[in-house]
């Protein structure tokens, strides 16, 4: 039998991920990291009463959850005020933004976003063929003024922003957003990534209804929950869009230790309350690491700190090798100028002293490989 014969589209896409995983790198380097610090996940765990939850859960596997995942809409629901009619959950917010990208964009529709976001969400659009328009960042922030100009010249079914940003921590205030979303064109749709909302500062989260059709909210149990394994996500959108993922999600895609997991997870907010507490700590380690090491650590509302190395590009690649060599992982923005940084994770005392331990060595092994070939 020849090879399956792919769509022309499908033929033309590169064979790419949006991220290549730690476990892929290790296998690279033949040995575990000693520090996992660059998928932002939370090394410090998910509530005990979601980790009991989902090991009662467990003995009952043999069963499908439940495909319309009523107990978790009614509990997200009722936590945001709104009807189930606006929840729509599923696996983690890519799988989300997948869904969503296959309702809404065909072929040669317009798509709006920053140079350097999330690079998930690119990867649905080009792989349904859409076209991207990516714009600047304004020094370490998305430009909500560039985007909306954008869309107005474009017309674009869809535009991204994520609110904390990833992969640069910045954030804009609420009334920036809401100050986006009433400026879009007609027949726009804003892709509000909320992802890090619940490690913001009070006033970046804006107050929007529900029902309001010019916008789906993204959110996760991957950060502050400590379930990035679990892949639970969930959007806030009007009924009409909500239940149209109806039409082509995969109904059993959240499992049932998953649906129990996140339920449990979302009733303990004392848990949430100390993560909370420990990222700020965290970022704060971080921030003296960076500043022991002549970096600057960006303001960040979120789990990680982004560190601007200052220099360039090649040189935060070196140095982001040398901390692979080291036994780190870390990550990077992909897109100059902001490639001239690395992104660590908020991560554990342990993890927090083999960075600081390997980064002043990193630094000085990117500084000599650069020095003998002339960079």
């Amino acid at each position: 039998m020849k090879a399956p014969i792919l769509t022309p589209l499908a033929a033309s896409l590169p064979s790419t991920v949006p991220f290549v995983g730690p476990e892929t790198q290790e296998r690279a380097i033949g040995r575990p990291f000693e520090a996992r610090l660059g998928a932002n996940e939370s090394l410090f765990g998910p509530s005990p009463r979601a980790i009991a939850a989902m090991a009662a859960a467990a003995a009952d596997v043999w069963m499908y959850g439940d495909p319309e995942l009523q107990a978790l809409k009614a509990a997200l629901a009722a936590h945001h005020g709104c009807r189930p009619e606006n929840i729509v959950v599923g696996e983690g917010i890519d799988g989300l933004l997948g869904y969503l990208v296959r309702l809404l964009i065909g072929p040669g529709d317009s798509v709006v976003t920053s140079l350097g976001a999330y690079p998930t969400f690119n990867f649905h659009v080009t792989g349904f063929g859409g076209v991207l328009h990516r714009l600047p960042y304004l020094g370490d922030h998305e430009d909500p003024q560039a985007l909306i100009a954008a869309a107005h010249q474009h017309r674009p079914k869809l535009l991204y922003i994520s609110n904390p940003d990833n992969p640069m921590g910045s954030h804009h205030p609420a009334e920036t957003i809401l100050a986006m979303r009433d400026a879009l064109p007609e027949g726009t749709l804003m892709i509000l990534d909320e992802a890090y909302i619940d490690l913001a500062p009070k006033g970046t989260a804006p107050v929007i209804a529900p029902d309001d059709p010019r916008v789906i909210r993204f959110r996760t149990f991957s950060k502050g929950y400590g379930m990035a394994g679990l892949r639970v996500g969930y959007g806030i959108a009007a009924p009409e869009l909500a239940q149209a993922f109806d039409k082509l999600r995969n109904h059993f895609g959240v499992g049932r230790i998953a649906q129990a997991g996140a339920l449990a997870a979302l009733a303990d907010q004392e848990w949430l309350g100390q993560v909370q507490a420990r990222v700020a700590k965290g970022r704060d380690r971080l921030a003296e690491i960076a500043q022991a090491n002549g970096a600057v650590a960006l303001p960040s509302a979120t789990n990680f700190v982004t560190m601007d190395l200052g220099r360039d590009g090649d040189f935060a690649r070196a140095t982001l090798r040398a901390l692979t060599d080291r036994g780190v992982f870390v990550r990077m923005p992909g897109v100059a100028p902001l490639d001239r940084c690395l992104r660590v994770s908020v991560g554990d005392d342990a993890a927090l002293d083999v960075f600081a331990e390997r980064l002043p060595q990193a630094l000085a092994a990117a500084s000599a490989a650069l020095q003998a070939t002339g960079g």
